[in-house]
């Protein structure tokens, strides 16, 4: 599992990330359960994308510094930059599951920031450790390459045949494994997570959705990690742009919240990406594909989808959907 970073940028990140989830909590509690704004979205999103862009920078000069080759430290930094893009690009097929989940269980929009954040300080552990291991497995299992290349190619198959379809959350297999573990009262009660009803102390919806969101965030994890790791396997490069995107998933989401619908065929684009990726895995020892030219493809694939989605009108759109049921 070795890195080209120093290990004093490995500890720098792992600050980074602690100082900006402190700040990120600290501006929560102040600002309390309020419904978030476009604006607002918006204004996070440049913040998070500016400061995985300058984290990027800052690992260009450690490489460059630490071993004198500034093509070597460009390829790199395209390696973090094609991997923090492929992880947000599939992040948005996440934020629609979300977006299914909180119109479902009726979370009130003013709710839905602290489930993201809890959500999130999730998510970050769990990949972590995802990554880790299958750095080691990589490290010691060649072939797991073809496997996972594999996983991805029927992944994105799959996602192509199901696009479109959303998921009956009635007959989710988690959901009732939930509602059997967890007596849940039959409402909310603010922000917390536990009540007291009829004399019993009852989880309220908010932890179900909690537990929900963060079981869909292992789900989209198992195909986003392996897709970086077809770009690179470096851990330090997988686990830094893996992180930095999910730091902005919350402020995305209420981006994509806000225009779900005009996007409606980006499931399709998502679809491609994953059996690209999956057979450029696949060829890696046969077919050498430059990570400059695999960042111009996603970007082309997700570029075409996105205006094609623009130019047509959805039959139905995900929110609706989910509002009929």
């Amino acid at each position: 599992m070795s890195s080209i970073a120093p290990l004093w940028l490995w500890i720098f990140f792992a600050g980074s990330v602690l100082v900006a989830l402190f700040v990120d909590f600290v501006v929560l509690r102040k600002q309390g359960a309020h419904e978030v704004s476009v604006k607002e979205a918006i204004n996070w999103s440049l913040v998070w994308v500016a400061l995985s862009l300058a984290f990027n920078g800052l690992f260009w000069w450690a490489v460059k510094d630490s071993t004198g080759d500034a093509d070597l430290a460009t390829t790199k930094s395209l390696e973090f930059l094609t991997g923090y893009l492929i992880e947000k690009s599939l992040a948005v097929d996440n934020i629609f599951v979300f977006l299914m989940i909180f119109t479902y269980f009726s979370v009130p929009p003013a709710y839905q920031k602290r489930v993201l954040m809890y959500g999130i300080i999730g998510a970050i552990v769990l990949r972590t450790v995802m990554i880790l291991v299958g750095s080691w497995l990589i490290a010691q299992f060649h072939w797991v390459l073809y496997v996972f290349g594999a996983f991805l190619l029927i992944t994105g198959i799959k996602m192509w045949w199901a696009a479109g379809q959303e998921p009956d959350l009635e007959s989710n297999p988690a959901l009732k494994l939930l509602r059997r573990l967890i007596p849940v009262s039959q409402g909310f009660d603010g922000e917390r997570f536990f009540t007291m009803e009829n004399g019993k102390r009852l989880a309220t919806p908010l932890l179900l959705v909690i537990a929900l969101v963060g079981v869909t965030d292992v789900i989209f994890a198992v195909d986003s990690i392996p897709a970086i790791f077809a770009i690179t396997n470096d851990p330090f490069i997988v686990l830094t742009s893996n992180i930095f995107a999910i730091l902005g998933l919350r402020a995305m989401y209420f981006l994509l919240a806000a225009m779900a619908a005009k996007f409606h065929l980006l499931s399709y684009g998502l679809a491609v990406v994953l059996a690209f990726i999956g057979t450029k895995m696949m060829l890696i020892d046969l077919i050498k594909i430059p990570v400059l030219a695999s960042l111009g493809a996603v970007v082309a694939i997700l570029a075409v989808t996105m205006v094609l989605s623009l130019r047509t009108a959805p039959k139905i759109t995900r929110t609706e959907q989910a509002g009929e049921r």
